[in-house]
């Protein structure tokens, strides 16, 4: 019995994608379609029909999956202890001094790499 409720529930999952891609395939045929149109209007149709994709989509076995990570995300990321300014800028200027310091030591490589390879070749640049 359980697998006649999967094959019913992933059939209706497919016709439900099915209708979210119709869906947002005619917010773009129709936006294209009523260009002479005022761009508010436009703009109007497009978020309604992006919202009832949306709405269908979160009905399916994936929407209601995807809501529930986006659920667990939201309470973990509550949960993290953000920096203050003064850390975020203290870090900032860190990681710019410490990737000065290495791009110069890469530099002064490369300068000696060069002189080294031209003496060896006879080639001057």
């Amino acid at each position: 019995m359980s697998e006649k409720t999967e094959n019913q529930g992933n059939s209706l999952d497919i016709v439900k994608w099915i209708i979210v891609g119709l869906l947002l395939a005619g917010a773009v045929v129709g936006n294209n379609i009523y260009g002479d149109m005022s761009v508010v209007l436009r703009a109007a149709g497009v978020v309604i029909a992006v919202a009832i994709a949306a709405f269908v989509a979160a009905q399916t076995t994936k929407g209601r999956t995807f809501l529930g990570f986006a659920k667990e995300s939201r309470t973990e990321v509550r949960k993290v202890v953000w920096p203050s300014r003064k850390e975020a800028t203290q870090t900032t200027l860190i990681v710019l001094v410490v990737t000065v310091i290495v791009a110069l030591i890469l530099w002064g490589l490369d300068g000696i790499l060069v002189r080294v390879v031209g003496m060896a070749t006879g080639i001057t640049i």
